[in-house]
C-alpha cells in the first residue's frame, strides 16, 4: 500500500463535499508530475486530504478505489484519474505552517514544491502527520 496527498481548493470541492458525495472521481490534475504520481496509484492505497486556498491544512483521508484510468472528459489519454472515498475527517487539521517547522518534513515535496497538487507521502511521514492530526 502506497500513502499519498491530494490537494484540493475547498471551494470548489472540499472533503465535506466528498463526504456528502461518499466517492468521488479525482479529476482535473494536468500538471505531469502529479499525472505521474496519479499513475502510481492502486486500488487499496491511502491518501490525505489536503485544503489548499486560505485553509492551507490537511483535513481528512481518503482511499483510492480504482487503479487509474484515462479521464473520459478529457479526450487525451494521458490525462488519468482515480477513484476515491472518504476514509474519515482527521481529528485535527494539520496546518502547512506546523509541517513546516518541523526539520523532518523539510524535503516533502508538500513543503519544496508547493504548487504540486498530488504527490506520494513517505510511510515515516505518514505516520507522523496522522500522529499531529490525533
Amino acid at each position: 500500500m502506497a500513502f499519498w496527498l491530494l490537494k484540493t481548493e475547498p471551494s470548489e470541492f472540499s472533503y465535506s463535499d466528498l463526504e456528502r458525495g461518499k466517492s468521488a472521481v479525482w479529476d482535473g490534475v494536468t500538471n505531469n508530475t502529479a499525472l505521474m504520481h496519479i499513475r502510481a496509484m492502486r486500488k487499496g492505497d491511502r491518501a490525505l486530504i489536503y485544503h489548499s486556498g486560505g485553509e492551507k491544512s490537511l483535513v481528512g483521508l481518503a482511499d483510492i478505489v480504482s487503479d487509474p484510468y484515462p479521464d473520459p472528459k478529457a479526450g487525451d489519454a494521458k490525462i488519468v484519474v482515480v477513484d476515491i472515498v472518504p476514509a474519515g475527517r482527521l481529528l485535527r487539521p494539520v496546518p502547512l505552517g506546523t509541517i513546516k517547522k518541523e526539520k523532518e518534513f523539510a524535503s516533502f515535496e508538500l513543503v519544496r514544491i508547493s504548487r504540486l497538487s498530488v504527490m506520494p507521502v513517505p510511510a515515516r511521514l505518514w505516520k507522523k502527520l496522522l500522529a499531529m492530526a490525533n
